[in-house]
């Protein structure tokens, strides 16, 4: 055992009490509410990035949630690699489901739970651990290293494009090294080399001026939750399909040689169904699940509410009712193309005695790079060197909003190597982390250092 996997191994209960301490802080972007507790996550982060050794870590103002923004430049001649995080997190709720509090993390069963365990603290503070170690075990690291960790990518990532362009003659790299996505199993490490993009919308439907008494006025005016309802069924067919005109026009069509890799992949849909607790698998008709979880676009309602839902009965008639809706878009569409589309068909599929009013909250694009690129070859001889079966290579259905934005502004290649699984609760109540993978996703982010500063040409020249 050479002396860097031996530090990362006596030092494995340390980290998870490191990760404890950044996941007990409430850095809910999308709460006003926890704009400070944002804050103090951010600059919490920056301190620990002092504390192992980079040599710059500073908390960056935006005109909405703080940067992390920090570097080690120490490697002349070697590559220099941009790490990509986010230390906010998604809003807990509904908490009366959590087994254990969200911002107490606890251990059970071998697994770390706790809103952002494994979006996105678990998996940065993996590369936080392995930067530690190359820098007490070696002295230096293998590369360059800017690390940039932002706070608003669970609510769109408004202020990172700005930060990247201001600073885009300071970010000169060679590669991009992300952790936010997953592998196909507890024991089978995978590489994304593609997600998906969003749309995420608003509906709003309005129609008397105040709430009505159902007995007085039902059967006289239209009511906004019925109208609702025949909306949203209306935006897909019986198929699966999305009604939406317009909104498979760029969906790019699948080559041959990758129908062939997803065919081959080691998807086990029986359990990533049963993990969800849902009797059957279901969606676009022709297409396995796996393709219609990576690969197709989708429409999905994530929020309904309006009119009386408390305890008991109150016979009301709502005045206004509203879903939000998101959609899950695949190269080459367009979020900005498609949403004029969606709107026009909300309103046009609403029945007569409403008036609709649809929001565009954010956007982000999908990405696709190429699966044999020198620095995914890099990932997986990291990969293979920490797990006993060889890497995945693999679509990934989320959207990391910054990575079209990193190749547009950068134009970097970027590594996808993720160690979430599907049954981690993402979003959900009781997020967790396995053990193993955040010790396994430690030593493989160290020895991805490693083989990127072996293996990767430098192209550009730290400052």
């Amino acid at each position: 055992m050479d002396a860097l996997t031996r530090y990362l191994d006596e030092h494995r209960d340390r980290f998870i009490e490191d990760l404890k301490a950044a996941l007990r802080i409430p850095s809910v972007s999308a709460q006003p509410a926890h704009r400070d507790d944002v804050r103090r996550c951010a600059e919490h982060v920056a301190a620990h990035l002092r504390a192992i050794g980079m040599t710059r870590a500073e908390v960056v103002a935006t005109a909405g949630h703080p940067v992390v923004y920090a570097e080690w430049l120490g490697a002349p001649g070697r590559p220099t690699a941009i790490l990509y995080g986010h230390y906010d997190v998604q809003p807990p709720e509904p908490l009366e489901l959590w087994t254990t509090p969200p911002f107490e993390p606890v251990v059970r069963d071998g697994k770390l739970f706790a809103r952002g365990a494994v979006d996105n603290k678990g998996q940065l503070y993996m590369h936080i651990g392995a930067i530690e170690a190359h820098l007490k075990v070696n002295g230096a690291l293998p590369v360059n290293l800017r690390v940039i960790v932002e706070g608003e990518e669970e609510c769109g990532s408004d202020s990172l494009e700005t930060f990247l362009r201001q600073r885009r003659e300071q970010l000169s790299a060679d590669v991009i090294v992300i952790s936010d996505t997953g592998m196909l199993g507890p024991d089978q490490p995978s590489i994304s080399y593609a997600l998906r993009g969003i749309l995420y919308t608003e509906i709003h439907v309005q129609g008397p001026a105040h709430d009505l008494h159902s007995g007085e006025f039902g059967g006289a005016v239209q009511n906004p939750g019925n109208a609702l309802g025949v909306i949203l069924a209306g935006l897909k067919d019986a198929d699966g399909r999305v009604t939406v005109p317009g909104f498979y026009d760029r969906v790019r069509a699948i080559p041959p040689e990758e129908k062939a890799l997803i065919k081959s992949l080691p998807f086990d849909e029986a359990g990533f169904i049963r993990a969800t607790g849902a009797p059957v698998a279901w969606g676009e008709r022709g297409y396995s699940t796996y393709e219609r979880t990576t690969v197709r676009p989708t429409l999905d309602v994530n929020g309904l509410w309006g009119g009386y839902a408390g305890p008991g009965s109150k016979t009301v008639l709502p005045a206004r009712a509203s879903a939000k809706v998101s959609m899950r878009l695949v190269p080459d569409q367009d979020p900005a193309e498609i949403f004029p589309r969606f709107e026009a068909q909300v309103k046009k599929l609403a029945p007569p005695g409403v008036t609709v009013e649809v929001k565009n909250l954010h956007g982000a694009l999908p990405f696709i790079t190429e699966p044999d690129h020198p620095a995914l070859q890099a990932a997986r001889r990291a990969l293979a060197r920490a797990w006993t079966k060889p890497p995945a290579l693999i679509r990934e259905g989320g959207s990391i909003p910054v990575c079209a934005t990193f190749q547009e502004v950068l134009g970097l290649p970027i590594i996808l190597m993720g160690f979430g699984l599907h049954d981690d609760n993402v979003h959900a109540p009781n997020e967790k982390f396995n053990l193993t993978s955040f010790h396994g996703g430690t030593k493989s982010v160290a020895y991805l250092y490693e083989e990127l500063g072996a293996g990767v040409k430098a192209v550009s020249h730290a400052r």
